[in-house]
Parts: C-alpha cells; structure tokens; sequence
C-alpha cells in the first residue's frame, strides 16, 4: 500500500473510495475520490479498492446535469431572447427594424480547489460550458492569502472556494458540538476565504461566492458571506457540486434571480448539501457582436 493508491475503510463498510495522500506513522490522510472529504484512518482499516480512477477515465465523472442545465437555457446556452427584443439574427423580426446580433459575457470565475484533480476536471468543465474560469490549485489554509491576492488582480464575478472538509472523527463518535468551528477539518480555513472575498466586495450581487465541501459548517459560511455554501446536513457533496452552482450563475442574466431550488435541484447533494440565498446571475449581453477576419 502506497501513496496515490485507492482504497476504503473496512470500519465504514466501505462506502467511500478513497485516494491514499500521505502517511503520518501508522495513519493515512485520505482524500476522497468523488466526494470532497478529507479523512484519516488506521493503516489496519485500509482495504485496496480497484485502482481505476475516475477523475483520470476518458469522459468519466460527466455530471448528470450537464444536458438538463443547457436544456434550461444554463450555462452553455444564451438565455432565451425573445421576450425582451433581443436576438442573435441579422434578419428583421416582423415589422421592425433589423436588430443587430449581440455578444455574451457570461460571469467570469475564479474557482480554488485544495484538490488538485478535481481542479483539473472543473477547469475541462468550465471550458465545455464556455464559463470562463481562472483555477487555482491552492491548500485550504492559505485560501485567505490567495485570494487577497488574486482578487484585485482578476476581478472576478464568481469565486468558488472548495476542496476537503469533514467533520473530525472524534466530533462524530461522540456527537459533539457541529455548532462549532472546532468539529471541522476545513470549515475555519473556508469561512476566513469568505471573509477576505467580502470584504473586497461587499454587494453579494456584485461578487456571487459559493463556499465549502463535505460537510461543511453551512451556517458560518453564510454568515461570513457566502451566497452558496456546503452542507445544511452536514452530508457529503460530489466533487462537481460547486461548479454547478457557479456555471448557472454565470449564465443567469443580471436581471434575474438565480432559482435557488432549481439549480441545487441538479446537484448530487441536494438541499441537503448546498443551500443558499436569491443573488442576481451574471450573464450580459452587448452589441454590436463584431466578427474579425484574419488579415494577411
């Protein structure tokens, strides 16, 4: 058994498959495949899980989402135009005048991840849903100095904050306070990454934040700032569940509230996963769209 192998844990009947990302003498720190958690076990609980990645097969992990959200006119597809005059034709509408097509800006995101591969898959998914999106591969810890960073210098209308979390193991066992910041791996490295990004700005409709992982301390990244955070249940969410979120908002007009039971309704995880308040999309349109021909 070695670093990078797959496994599961023979206590929790195997229920998650885990990658193995280190050795601390007789424990492994375990993070999770397709869940965003982050455990420790007993070498003696570790049982070798078959070692196909999912996160490294050709077009696996493909959200279930994905079509229903670009049916829904989401991330992907333009919103639907027709009702406020707009469309994407040179031709006239009947009795009136040419209108012009126009150009998208959808939201752009600034997505850090404490998980490199699942970074990996959200920078492809981000492409194929033509969000545009700036990823980071940075540890949950130094999130908060990241982000004073990154934010004056992208500018982003989205920031999605994810990686690991969970609920300390002895919290579980003893069903301790999950009021507290203390019965979490991450929650507190999370909730000071809200804090930072409210503060260089403080309108959530002008800077849209989705905040968290499995089992994340719901209630204190709302309170930091978050618009969207993980997990009202304290339940495990899948590793595509922020981006999701992001995605839809980035193609919501500025006009529109995000419908928050619909786009958590296409997540793994549900309400009881991610929750959240109305914030306003991001998605703008412009004219003239301007088409540049190649000059020799």
């Amino acid at each position: 058994m070695k670093q990078g192998d797959l496994v599961t844990r023979k206590s929790y009947g195997g229920d998650v498959v885990f990658k193995i990302h280190e050795f601390r003498q007789q424990q492994a720190i375990l993070r999770g495949v397709e869940l965003r958690l982050l455990a420790d076990a007993p070498i003696r609980d570790l049982v070798m899980a078959p070692q196909i990645d999912p996160l490294e097969t050709v077009g696996a992990m493909r959200p279930k989402w994905l079509e229903a959200m670009r049916r829904s006119g989401g991330a992907g597809a333009a919103p639907q135009a027709q009702s406020d005059g707009w469309q994407n034709t040179e031709q006239p509408a009947e009795s009136s005048k040419p209108r012009p097509a126009y150009f998208e800006l959808p939201g752009k995101v600034l997505h850090l991840d404490g998980d490199p591969n699942y970074l990996r898959k959200c920078m492809v998914l981000y492409n194929e849903l033509r969000v545009p999106a700036d990823g980071y591969y940075v540890g949950e810890a130094n999130m908060a100095d990241a982000l004073y960073r990154l934010l004056p210098q992208l500018q982003p209308d989205i920031v999605v904050i994810t990686g690991h979390d969970g609920l300390l193991k002895q919290r579980e066992r003893t069903y301790g306070d999950i009021t507290q910041l203390t019965s979490y791996k991450n929650s507190h490295n999370f909730v000071n990454a809200v804090r930072v990004a409210r503060q260089f700005e403080k309108n959530r409709d002008a800077l849209t934040i989705v905040a968290g992982a499995c089992q994340s301390h719901f209630e204190a990244l709302m309170q930091a700032g978050a618009n969207y955070a993980s997990s009202p249940a304290r339940v495990l969410i899948h590793a595509l569940d922020p981006l999701c979120v992001a995605a839809k908002v980035a193609f919501t007009p500025i006009k529109d509230t995000v419908n928050i039971v619909d786009v958590i309704g296409l997540t793994h995880s549900g309400l009881e996963g991610l929750g959240g308040i109305e914030s306003r999309g991001s998605y703008r349109r412009g004219v003239p769209r301007i088409e540049y021909a190649n000059r020799k």
